[in-house]
């Protein structure tokens, strides 16, 4: 099958089967295109929901706005799902949709280059086979890359040692002694998840969170049947938990003061489970509720107080031996090590696989930190489109709601291809380089107000200290901004033939790709789509 498969050329490559690769695939169908495949490096689809199945793993979000619009699910069993939930959902999906014939399982994606003659993209795979595509949509996701810390001394150990994402379930817990690393989503949800059965478990926290009650519960069989039969009901529950979180923008985007009421009900939480005030000096954070993650929990504080559990108020400097010592000195004895750090999410390691026009990898046009044009097209690389890419992300409703209106950008933007190709031509689109300026200048411009860019730090910024992850406005603003591909933005070329003659509908003589020059609104038409939509 591989050798039959080399050299083979699609109209559209996705990378990746997560909630934007397997998104990517249903609306490329819907839009009447079939000519594409999914390349996923695991063994099945789920993407982040398929790799992290550590113990209490599940959602921050409402099960019913943390799914598909056109893919409905009545039947979520809470009101905030596990992980085996979602990725089952993922894997309905797939079925329902008639998408596995298209997914092409354990193909990692080792390189990808443009070809500025063919106007395609050659991918080789993991498994050798190597395949071209006249459009890609990378569908890898920012929370797809494990990120463990350098920490001096940490080959010596001589214990068991994963990240929450890679969790090894032949190793059993039970009876040991435990340190956990870090305090972020994963953290807090394996902490009271593998407290009652460890010997003794050390938290080490380098920065303090902020940490919400969690309002979940069982969604009862009366109102799963209700939702069943009567989807407006359904529909009415997922529009109001969507408008609760666009009131809160708000709060986060350009007054990051109202957010101090939010602060009281966070304090209160703690105040109500931790008694000890030194343990709730150390759990109280320094900065903003808001600038870093807010997390959702009920049982993590009361885990921390329970007898065989340590909190080490510092984060882990070395390790000697056995022996983890924190950077204030103290020191704890383990038999293994569980990293809850988080990924790589400023710093894509799938960047450093893709190569532009110019051959230049996306990782060194991103090196003074990540930009694209209305958070999908990289200048330089024609005919690449990012789910989830810069400034794209959300601090407090469903990424769903950001995916879906990518996905809308990217059916027009196959459409534009195709128009600008003719029947027997290709084209590819480049972003402006000016249109990606402009359009991260404003969005950098609106973060500076923004309670993310308070002072913290958190997995939000980069190593220059920008903010190339958090989009500042509603899901409303973005579904405008990304409603349709605007051809002053770009850069259009048109392919033509080896002798010189233009393929039907292109302009210019030279051989390879012909520039097309498109008539521009002025340099401020990012910035102007960005300011109707907040003012709309």
């Amino acid at each position: 099958m591989a050798a039959e498969r080399e050299h083979e050329h699609v109209r559209v490559a996705v990378i990746g089967s997560g909630f934007g690769g397997l998104g990517a695939a249903v609306r490329l169908r819907r839009a009447g295109v079939t000519d594409f495949v999914v390349l996923e490096r695991r063994e099945a689809v789920g993407g982040t929901w398929h790799d992290n199945t550590y113990p209490g793993c599940a959602c921050d979000v409402p099960s019913h706005l943390y799914s598909f619009s056109f893919a409905p699910n009545p039947e979520w069993p809470r009101t905030f799902s596990g992980q085996e939930h979602i990725r089952a959902y993922l894997e309905r999906v797939a079925d329902n949709f008639g998408l596995r014939q298209h997914i092409r399982f354990n193909s990692e994606v080792e390189l990808m280059s443009w070809d500025p003659e063919e106007l395609h993209w050659t991918i080789t795979t993991g498994q050798g086979t190597q395949l071209t595509a006249d459009f890609v949509v990378n569908a890898t996701g920012p929370l797809s890359d494990a990120k463990i810390p350098d920490i001096p001394g940490l080959e010596g150990f001589g214990g068991k040692v994963f990240h929450t994402s890679q969790w090894d379930h032949d190793f059993d817990l039970r009876g040991k002694r435990v340190a956990v690393i870090g305090t972020g989503a994963s953290a807090i949800q394996v902490v009271p998840a593998i407290q009652p059965y460890v010997e003794r478990l050390t938290l080490f926290q380098r920065t303090p969170a902020w940490v919400m009650p969690r309002a979940d519960r069982e969604i009862t069989a009366l109102e799963r049947r209700l939702h069943a039969r009567v989807p407006a009901t359904r529909h009415l529950r997922r529009q109001i938990l969507w408008g609760i979180r666009e009131l809160q923008v708000s709060a986060f985007a350009k007054h990051p003061r109202m957010l101090g009421l939010i602060e009281g009900l966070a304090t209160g939480h703690m105040k109500r489970a931790v008694k000890d005030p030194e343990m709730r000096r150390k759990l109280t954070p320094d900065y903003r509720i808001g600038c870093k993650r807010i997390l959702l929990s009920n049982d993590y504080y009361p885990a921390l107080t329970r007898p065989n559990t340590d909190l080490v108020d510092s984060g882990l400097k070395e390790v000697r031996g056995n022996t983890l010592v924190a950077a204030d000195g103290t020191e704890a004895e383990v038999d293994a090590i569980v990293f809850g750090t988080g990924f790589h999410v400023t710093d894509m390691p799938i960047a450093h696989r893709v190569k532009g026009a110019d051959g230049m990898t996306l990782a060194e046009s991103w090196s003074g930190g990540m930009e694209a044009l209305r958070g999908c097209s990289a200048s330089g690389f024609p005919n690449l489109m990012t789910v989830i890419g810069p400034n794209t992300g959300l601090g407090n409703s469903s990424m769903i709601l950001i995916i879906e209106a990518q996905l809308n950008y990217m059916v027009d933007y196959v459409k534009k291809l195709e128009m600008l190709g003719g029947a027997a031509g290709k084209a590819a689109l480049d972003a402006r380089p000016e249109a990606v300026r402009a359009w991260n200048d404003h969005v950098q411009d609106r973060m500076r107000r923004s309670v993310w860019n308070t002072g913290c730090d958190s997995w939000y910024l980069d190593a220059n200290g920008r903010n190339t992850t958090v989009w500042p406005g509603t899901t409303s603003e973005f579904r405008k901004v990304t409603r349709e591909v605007r051809l002053e933005e770009y850069e259009v070329r048109r392919q033509v033939s080896k002798s010189g003659a233009a393929a039907p509908g292109a302009r210019g003589g030279a051989r390879g790709a012909a520039p097309v020059r498109v008539p521009r609104t002025g340099r401020s038409t990012a910035a102007a789509a960005f300011h109707a939509a907040e003012e709309g």
